[in-house]
C-alpha cells in the first residue's frame, strides 16, 4: 500500500489549527517531555476522545508513540480517528504508522508532523 508524501505547504500553520487539533499538540508535547522520550503523539477517535503516548523502546518491546495511540484507542473501542498529531526528529511519519492509522480511521485522516516544542512542520493524510 502506498502512502502519500508528506507536503509541508500542504498543512495549515500551527495558528490556524482548529483548537481541537492544538490541543493534540499540546498533549503530545507534554508527554514527550515528561517522559524524554524520541516522540511524543496524541490522536482523537470519532467520539472526540483523545490519547496521547510516547515512543516505547524497552529490549523486547518498541512501539512507536503513534503507534501506542492508535492501540490504545483501539484497546477502548473507538471506530475511527479524526485526526493525530506526532512530535518527532525524524523528516516524516513512517509508512507503519500512517499504515496503522489508516486501518482505524481510514483515509483522510489529517496528520501533523512537528518538532520537540510543538511547532508544526507539514501535515499528510492517510
Amino acid at each position: 500500500m502506498s502512502t502519500p508524501a508528506e507536503d509541508p505547504a500542504e498543512g495549515p500553520a500551527p495558528d490556524a489549527l482548529a483548537a481541537e487539533d492544538k490541543k493534540l499538540v499540546t498533549l503530545a508535547r507534554s508527554t514527550r517531555a515528561r517522559t524524554r522520550a524520541a516522540e511524543g503523539a496524541a490522536v482523537r477517535d470519532a467520539d472526540g476522545r483523545t490519547y496521547a503516548a510516547a515512543t516505547v523502546d524497552l529490549p523486547s518491546l518498541q512501539v512507536s508513540a503513534l503507534g501506542v495511540c492508535v492501540a490504545m484507542a483501539v484497546a477502548s473501542g473507538a471506530t475511527g480517528l479524526e485526526a493525530a498529531v506526532v512530535l518527532t526528529d525524524a523528516a516524516a511519519v513512517t509508512p507503519r504508522d500512517l499504515d496503522a492509522l489508516r486501518d482505524l480511521g481510514g483515509s483522510g485522516v489529517p496528520v501533523h508532523r512537528g518538532d520537540a516544542k510543538g511547532a508544526l512542520a507539514g501535515t499528510t493524510r492517510t
